[in-house]
This record gives C-alpha cells, structure tokens and sequence, in this order.
C-alpha cells in the first residue's frame, strides 16, 4: 500500500486511464470501510443516484395496454400471444386510460398523449401504433435511424435541452438514436474517417480538460490525429480556476490545417458552460475556417439554466451528442441522440472530396442505394453503425426509444419546470456541502453544471500553507498520492484529474452519485489529507 501512495513521479499508474485505475482505488478504500466499520463514499463514477420516476411509471403502465392490445389478436393459454393491431388502437387506449385512472404513470400518459396531438399535432392512431408497437419490441427499429414520433418528441425536447428553448431559425436537426452517447461518439468518430472526412495524422483540436475517452480515441492507431489541446486554463485575479478559455488559444483555429474541434460542454470534469465570449470568438474561428467540423458532447447541458449547444450556435459545423442517462437518472438505459443539421458541412465536405475517395464510397455504399451521392452524412453513420451490410437491422431498440420518448416527454409537459429547478437544486447543495467542508464558500456561478467538481489540490495547498510546501509536495509526491491516500485512509474515492487532461493536482469529484451528508465528510477527508501532508513537510523541516 505504502509504494503506491508514496510512489516516484513516474510511477506507470499514471498512465492508466482513470476509470481503469479506480478498481485499485476502490479496492483500497474497500479495505480502509472493512477495518472501519464505516460506510465507502465512492464519488468516483458519474452514475447518478436518482432516477426520474414518471415517465419510467408511465413506460410500465403502457406496457400493461400494450399487452391487452396484443391478446385482442392472439391469446393462447400457452403463453402465446399476437401483436399490436393497428388502426382504431386510439379509441380503445382512452377508453383503458378512463379504467386504469388510478394505475401509477396513467395521469402521466393522459398529459403526454394529449400534448402530442394538441402540440405536435400527431395522429392518434399513428401514435399509438408506434408506442404499441415499439414498447412490445416485436419488429426491428423503422425507420432504422429513428422511429417518426420519437424523432418528432425528442426534436422538440432538444429544442428546449440544447438551445435554452430558442431554436435556430430555419434549422431542422435529423436525429439518429443511438446506444448512450459512448455508442454515438465511436459512430461519429468511425463515418468520418470512412467518409475520409479525417484521415490519418490530421490536425483536430479538443477543449480540455475533458471525458477521457476523447484523449485516448484519436491516440489509436487507426486515427492518430495530430491533438492541439486547448486549455481551460484561465484564472482569477487571485488565482483560481474558472475553467474557461482564453481567445487566443481558441483563434488558433482559424488555421485551416485544424479539421475538427472535440467539446464537452458543458465540461467534464470542471462542470461548467462554455462562457459566451468563448461562443463568439469560435463564431469568429468558423468565419475564417468554415470547414472547420465541430463535435459538442451536451450530457450535461441540462444542469445548467438556459443551455445553449454550438449546435445551437453553429449548427451548420456542428454534430450534438446527447444522453438522457444523467438527467433522468438513466445509464442503464443507454439512450441517446447524434443531432445533425439536415443542412451541414460534412455532406459538403463529403460532396467535395476528390473523384477517387468519391469512386470509393460509391462501392462501399452501394448495396444501400442507387444514389450513393444523394446518401445524407447521418444515414452514412446509422449505416457504418452496423458495418453497411447490417444496415437493414440498424437502429436503437424499440422499447428503448419509447422510453426515450417518455423521457422527452416529462419535461414538455413539466410547464412549471418543477424536475428541472429540483434537480439543479439537488447537485448545487451537494457542491456547497463539498467545498464548504473542505473549507471554503464557492461564490454561484450560473454556468457552473455541479455534476462534478474538479478540485486543484496544489492551488489549495499554495493558499493555505504557501508556495514552500506547494514546491515540496510536488517534489516529493506522485500526484496520485492523494487520491491513493483518500482511499486508504478515509474509504473515499475519487478520480486523478490529470487523467482528464486537467492540472496535475487536480482531483475530480462526482456529485452525482453520494447524497448531501455524503459530501460533509467528502470534503472534511479531503481536508484532512491534504493537512497530512502539510503535518510530514512541518515535521521534515524540524528534522
């Protein structure tokens, strides 16, 4: 125990991955509660502790119509049943619903059934033959990239989750349902090097720190792009972090040599929005770059008040990737959308290449269709989704998407807002718990998301013993030392933030899996290391 949390500076564990190295980090903290009898506080892993509950009641209920729905036309008493019979199904599901009024998640499916036809003028029939239909699970998804209702509610959802309720004027997004946005980042990492629209030791930029699977992807050797990273590296006055970026990095893209731009915003792990003024100077980058491809990871944008994606601002340049699984309450789930602006630079780019990688993809494509060059960049991904020749079975689970839809649902119909403001609630008093027990009142900010807190421990250690201790801790500690030693010595787990591509003393906390009291004693035993050190360098000096 002692070598990993007293090992050299190049220790190999620095290499890992972060969520490879926390199995090591949870086995030591495990070891730690077992001799404790305490309680483990692992803050390690972004996996929500809440689930939203209507729109799952209201998944279940309809299943129970469903079912009744496939017995009217098959019910054998060997447990064979027939499927949905469409035509007349609206009818009878408000006739189930007056009957059913007082199952769990029926008040729910009135609101949203009536709010489909009311606001998205759906056809009751059609609608109700696609929920049936989808939630049974009895044919593959079509169409493949998405079912019409469910494109039609989360469209609409988007509307108010990425562009704070304010579209962008004469832009229809096509969305693709995806495996949890994991699923859609390694499909849009794949159809653009299919479609050649980044090849081998291209120039791409990622505002970091961010999710570490976007470091290590383009490392691969199938990609092995050529990374400008661009640093959340602006401070205070007084020298804390605001985890934001300065222009001049950011107008380094004007370079047309830079093909792409990767972002988590907002960020993971720092939790914040990207601040307007960075929003305008990347309008200025795409001004004087406009090939420039910009892929916007969102997950997190529902945390913050008013949202607004690059896909909202850019939406010509840009892909959205975005979850349901924090908001909701969903990881399990794995439900998520690709949105592409059904006017976009990738199909020009890909109408642009030269006639030989044109030749190539009209052989590559060509079982799908006659009109390979007709072929839109997001049904080119739902293909490469499934290797082309399994394209005719592409597509996200059908009972999935109907709880997707559900999901959607809750907030369009949520007028008051009321998930929405409690759940912001619910992060910001675990945030304040946090740092106010480590010692210290954060003023609000309203881009801050709270999912996570990235706390720089050498910033810290710098204010309240001085730049001499400061300057003896990172000479003399592996900055795993305190991630080790909080597991070690408290049973709390927590991620390296250099693992992110943040400061080297940095440590990431999830705030989204603990409850409040949890974050007392979080913050009180990140303290108390960080005053375990400062206690061996005083007792270093006397000797």
């Amino acid at each position: 125990m002692d070598n990993l949390i007293n090992s050299p500076i190049d220790n190999e564990l620095s290499k890992l991955s972060p969520f490879e190295l926390k199995g090591k980090i949870i086995e030591m903290a495990d070891e730690k509660v077992k001799k404790a009898a305490n309680s483990l506080l692992n803050a390690g892993r972004g996996n929500p502790n809440w689930v939203s509950d209507a729109p799952r009641s209201a998944f279940f209920a309809f299943g129970q119509f469903a079912m009744t729905e496939c017995h009217r036309t098959l019910s054998l008493p060997e447990g064979i049943a027939g499927t949905p019979q469409k035509g007349g199904m609206a009818a009878r599901f408000e006739t189930w619903m007056r009957d059913n009024a007082s199952m769990p998640g029926v008040d729910f499916l009135r609101k949203a059934y009536e709010y489909c036809l009311m606001e998205l003028s759906a056809d009751p029939d059609a609608l109700l033959d696609e929920w049936a239909d989808g939630i049974v699970g009895d044919n593959y998804p079509t169409p493949p990239r998405i079912l019409h209702y469910t494109e039609v509610i989360v469209r609409k959802y988007l509307d108010w989750a990425i562009c704070a309720s304010n579209p962008p004027k004469d832009v229809t997004f096509d969305l693709f349902a995806v495996e949890g946005s994991t699923a859609g980042m390694c499909y849009c990492f794949d159809v653009l090097k299919q479609n050649h629209l980044l090849e081998k030791g291209d120039a791409i930029a990622i505002m970091v720190p961010v999710f570490t699977p976007y470091i290590e992807i383009p490392e691969l050797n199938e990609f092995e792009y050529t990374v400008l990273d661009i640093d959340a590296d602006a401070t205070t006055p007084d020298g804390l972090h605001t985890w934001q970026y300065k222009k001049a990095d950011i107008e380094k893209l004007k370079d047309p040599k830079y093909k792409m731009l990767f972002v988590t915003n907002p960020s993971n792990p720092p939790s914040y929005a990207m601040a307007p003024e960075t929003v305008e100077a990347l309008k200025e980058v795409v001004k004087a770059n406009p090939r420039l491809m910009i892929l916007t990871d969102d997950v997190y944008g529902t945390f913050v008040k008013g949202y607004r994606s690059l896909a909202a601002e850019l939406p010509y340049n840009s892909i959205s990737c975005y979850s349901f699984s924090k908001y909701f309450g969903a990881t399990g789930w794995r439900v998520a959308v690709t949105a592409v602006s059904s006017d976009n630079v990738f199909d020009k780019l890909i109408s642009e290449l030269p006639d030989d990688k044109k030749k190539q993809l009209e052989e590559r494509y060509q079982s799908l269709t006659i009109d390979v060059s007709g072929l839109k960049f997001i049904d080119r991904m739902v293909a490469e989704s499934r290797l082309i020749a399994l394209n005719h079975t592409a597509g996200l689970s059908t009972p999935q998407q109907i709880q997707m839809s559900f999901f959607a649902l809750s907030t369009l119909i949520d007028t008051a807002d009321t998930y929405h403001e409690r759940m912001i609630k619910l992060i910001h008093n675990r945030y304040d718990a946090l740092w106010k027990n480590f010692g210290f009142s954060m003023p609000d900010d309203p881009l801050r998301a709270d999912y996570y807190s990235e706390i720089d421990m050498m910033i810290w250690a710098k204010k309240l013993y001085g730049q001499e201790f400061a300057d003896y801790l990172d000479k003399t500690y592996n900055p795993l030392a305190i991630v080790f030693r909080l597991a070690s010595e408290t049973g709390s787990v927590v991620l390296n933030g250099d693992g992110f591509d943040g400061p080297r003393w940095s440590i990431r906390v999830s705030l989204a899996n603990l409850n409040e009291d949890d974050y007392v004693r979080l913050g009180k035993n990140i303290r108390q290391i960080l005053e375990q050190f400062a206690d061996e360098w005083k007792a270093s000096k006397k000797s």
